[in-house]
């Protein structure tokens, strides 16, 4: 009998499993914001290392260009196509290039750049502060009275909000001419009322819809790369795996905020 007492007390609890993950949810998510927090109160407050955030801007933004570039030409190209493909069911063809800007201008575009960025930004930012941290370099800018938020954190969540919309509206360009390249070469429609219709359709909101989440997009990327490699553990398996949650959550958080920001555009008619 007290073999089989034992083997009861021995048998794991799936409540207590599901308590304890839901726990450290949660708890994570306070870890998370309150990092945040810090973050934006030192990028709102001085004192601003502008080399740094120039430096940043310059590695998240100009050496992402090919990557955005040629994301941003495929999906264009391939949109037109789906388009042609399901239009022409219903006699619908003329509408491709109204859907093509559409689509890239208030989602794809955005969604497309900040999907590349959390695999490549995201991921470096964690590895770089990662091998900071296991090296002990934060510990001694700690030590010397400077800041990691102001001099580390706060230069890349800068960097990010602003190269990110610009990035966005390259992928805006890119994404477009890759659906009229497709259009005219491929499908047949006439470039000068491709173009025209592309033109009298989009709008001013579309354009600052997807440049708004682009920035949220930035904030998002940014902030999961240094919180993930701040707390990275050490030796290159803490920091590689650093990386690849940085790189996961950033990707996860982009689609959440992205179906978030969108039904809210749509509530308030933007």
């Amino acid at each position: 009998m007290s073999n089989v007492s034992t083997r009861k007390r021995g048998l794991p609890n799936p409540l207590q499993w599901i308590g304890a993950a839901v726990i450290g949810l949660f708890a994570e998510i306070g870890r998370l914001s309150v990092f945040a927090a810090k973050v934006k109160f030192a990028a709102v407050t001085p004192r601003w290392y502008l080399g740094q955030v120039w430096r940043q801007m310059v590695n998240i933004g100009f050496y992402s260009l090919p990557v955005v570039g040629m994301s941003a030409v495929f999906i264009g190209a391939a949109l037109a196509l789906n388009i042609y493909e399901g239009g022409s069911r219903y006699g619908a063809e003329q509408f491709v290039p109204s859907i093509v800007v559409l689509g890239i201008t208030r989602e794809l575009g955005a969604t497309i750049t900040g999907l590349m960025l959390a695999g490549r930004v995201s991921a470096g930012i964690s590895a770089e502060i990662g091998a900071m941290r296991v090296t002990e370099q934060i510990d001694a800018l700690e030590t010397l009275s400077a800041s990691p938020y102001r001099y580390l954190y706060a230069p890349r969540f800068l960097a990010a909000i602003i190269a990110l919309p610009l990035l966005v509206l390259v992928a805006d360009v890119i994404g477009i001419m890759g659906g009229w390249l497709v259009s005219v070469y491929a499908l047949d429609f006439d470039s000068t009322t491709y173009l025209r219709n592309t033109i009298d359709f989009v709008t001013n909101e579309d354009i600052i819809v997807g440049l708004i989440k682009a920035v949220v997009f930035g904030a998002v990327i940014a902030i999961m790369g240094c919180y993930q490699g701040d707390r990275s553990e050490a030796g290159a398996t803490g920091v590689g795996r650093a990386a690849t949650l940085s790189m996961v959550g950033a990707a996860v958080l982009v689609l959440a905020a992205n179906y978030l920001m969108s039904t809210l555009f749509v509530e308030i008619g933007l």
